[in-house]
């Protein structure tokens, strides 16, 4: 039994890769496909009548560690200059005004079609409104530096905004002073944290001369996200400053105490540690998705009653995009189709207590959503031609 299942990861694993090596020229988005593939073994084991133990509650561990790691592997990947401020402005922006409008209007709609609360409304809305980074960064892999950067930026800027507010929202029942103010202090907290892990962290990276220094520091950052997490502080926020400090230790050497850490040293250690990075955020994306898929089921998918849902929420998704950056003046393509839900979407629906659910804001609406998504996406990228411009 235990051969069986090691053959069947490794052949599902190996086919992730492949998936993964061919999208630049498929243009098909790894997740439908890796979707596909875990409902494929789904079906399979079905006509097979192989007995598999439930394996839903794995999906939250993996969606975490796979949400941590994919927004440190971004942050890895960003440049701090000067030269970037007005792209950063604009990403934020882009993520934040996205996100908020979203979530409102969405909110809006579910308590007045749906009958739930406003609160109940926007805690179901928010993960909808929100950027996958999960999907957004491995798909702009192959686009231009300057597009790739902005995507990078927006979806994983996007994925804390959400977090950061889903849980303001999920923890406070009225919103006043008291509550926005422990808001404010939570977050000065966690940015004194995450400067101060930092420092810890890139000094252990740098010092540790035994032959297994990268996964201890990998799970020392596991461990501090999770720690501020059950604090209800927004951890995310520890996971980016950490990655644009180690990624960005050159353009900070200029810092007195930062150069006596002899950064062109550390250097060699934080591409080490990208490489490490990057190869098991694959191994964990590709499990969450392969996962997910064999979770769902056909008649979720074909749901009718959410269809029309599904598509008016998705079309409204990319006309607010789209006016959001034609305001902004950025190139619209292949930008404007970048817009996926998916990895951070589903986890922070399956927290979402039962209290807060109703039946409009469901599973089926959540994977339509994902899916059509995902298939703009792949539609914008098949007519992307890769030519210099200023994003």
């Amino acid at each position: 039994m235990s051969t069986s299942i090691i053959i069947t990861l490794c052949s599902l694993l190996l086919l992730a890769y492949l998936f993964d090596v061919s999208a630049p020229k498929t243009k098909i988005p790894t997740v439908i496909l890796l979707l596909l593939l875990g409902w494929g073994v789904k079906s399979t084991s079905i006509v097979l009548n192989i007995d598999i133990p439930n394996l839903e509650p794995i999906l939250p561990i993996l969606g975490t560690i796979g949400l941590i790691l994919i927004v440190m592997e971004g942050a890895l990947e960003l440049e701090l200059e000067p030269s970037k401020f007005e792209m950063i402005k604009k990403s934020t922006l882009l993520a934040l005004i996205q996100m908020l409008v979203i979530s409102f209007g969405l909110a809006l709609s579910f308590q007045y079609f749906a009958g739930s609360t406003f609160k109940s409304g926007l805690i179901n809305a928010i993960p909808l409104a929100i950027v996958s980074s999960a999907i957004a960064i491995p798909s702009a892999k192959n686009l231009m530096r300057n597009e790739k950067e902005f995507i990078t930026y927006e979806s994983s800027l996007s994925d804390i905004f959400g977090v950061i507010f889903f849980n303001f929202i999920l923890m406070n029942d009225h919103l006043n002073a008291s509550s926005f103010g422990m808001f404010l202090l939570q977050l000065l907290l966690m940015i004194i944290v995450s400067l101060a892990s930092t420092i810890i962290l890139s000094y252990l990276l740098k010092r540790i001369n035994h032959s297994i220094k990268f996964i201890p520091i990998i799970l020392l950052v596991i461990l501090i996200y999770s720690i501020s997490k059950v604090y209800h502080m927004p951890s995310l926020i520890f996971i980016l400053i950490f990655g644009l400090f180690i990624g960005n230790i050159d353009e900070l050497k200029k810092i007195s105490w930062i150069n006596r850490m002899k950064p062109e040293n550390l250097n060699q250690e934080v591409h080490k540690f990208k490489e490490i990075t990057t190869e098991i955020t694959f191994m964990i994306r590709a499990l969450f998705f392969l996962l997910f898929g064999y979770l769902i089921n056909i008649s979720e998918l074909l749901n009718v009653d959410t269809a029309l849902w599904s598509f008016l929420l998705t079309g409204g998704i990319f006309l607010l995009r789209f006016l959001l950056i034609y305001l902004f003046q950025l190139k619209q393509k292949p930008i404007l189709y970048i817009a996926p839900r998916g990895l951070i979407t589903i986890l922070l629906f399956l927290s979402i207590p039962a209290s807060q659910q109703f039946y409009m804001a469901n599973k089926s609406l959540i994977l339509q959503v994902i899916i059509l998504s995902a298939f703009v996406m792949m539609f914008g990228l098949m007519n992307y031609k890769k030519v210099p411009e200023n994003v």
